[in-house]
């Protein structure tokens, strides 16, 4: 693929983060990078470096340990909402505009590199890897939280994907919740790697609940919607049908249990 079709794929998938609300459901899944963090075990005045952060989940936890924390991202609607949550718990992270696949950074400046449900969605996948190891050092840890192909996500993205197409010739995000996907990226890069499977459980008041919310808050949905447009109703229900599907509340409400997977290396 040309580095002019990949520019124009990226400019895309920058307008589709920065519609609909995605700080609305970043928030739901706080928890997630919230267990990331501890798992790799920070200490205070640690320098982290959170890549594709969002509105900085996994940047405001650090900071919550005491770390001295860069958040980056390609979306700029993204980091000013992560400023907004940052000043309020007055957290001293520092938000910069960048790509996962070119970071503005010195090799091994940081001691450790976080992603949460972010990087796995860059279009290069071995640019992505290659540079979470190059800026974290020797020694340093990369954490990671990546949805599984074969999870309640990963089976979201197949059902929107049969309606609306994804472009050709770009490997699937949930790859990077693929544990033999992932010892493959990392190969030669780090000296330890750990794949933990995990769940996450979104909890709806219905199926329905569920599908509105991500038609209205997530931008893949919401563009998915738009593209459809007036033919969109398959679409609603098959997501109603998938949550229904996945749901293990018996008290007429929805939980759906989202499996991820947790990724620990060792630079």
């Amino acid at each position: 693929m040309t580095e002019l079709v990949l520019d124009g794929l990226k400019a895309k998938q920058q307008k589709t983060w920065a519609s609909g609300d995605y700080g609305a459901v970043a928030a739901l899944i706080q928890p997630i990078a919230e267990e990331l963090v501890q798992a790799a075990d920070l200490s205070a005045g640690t320098r982290v470096l959170d890549v594709a952060a969002g509105t900085g989940n996994a940047a405001i936890s650090a900071a919550r340990c005491g770390c001295r924390v860069v958040a980056t991202d390609y979306v700029p609607e993204l980091l000013a909402r992560g400023r907004e949550r940052a000043a309020a718990e007055h957290l001293p992270v520092e938000f910069e505009v960048a790509d996962a696949e070119d970071l503005p950074c010195a090799d091994g400046a940081y001691d450790a590199v976080f992603s949460v449900v972010g990087a796995m969605f860059a279009p290069d996948q071995e640019k992505v890897a290659a540079e979470l190891t190059r800026v974290c050092r020797p020694g340093g840890t990369i954490a990671m939280a990546n949805w599984t192909p074969d999870g309640f996500i990963g089976e979201m993205f197949r059902t929107v994907g049969r309606r609306v197409p994804p472009p050709p010739g770009i490997r699937g995000p949930v790859e990077w919740g693929d544990q033999a996907r992932v010892r493959e990226l990392f190969a030669g890069r780090v000296s330890e790697l750990q794949v933990v499977p995990r769940v996450f459980v979104f909890r709806f008041s219905s199926p329905e609940h569920f599908a509105d919310y991500f038609r209205e808050h997530y931008g893949p949905t919401l563009k998915a919607f738009e593209a459809l447009g007036a033919d969109s109703k398959p679409l609603y229900d098959d997501l109603v049908e998938l949550a229904t599907r996945y749901n293990t509340a018996t008290d007429g409400t929805a939980k759906i249990p989202s499996a991820y997977v947790q990724v620990l290396a060792i630079r």
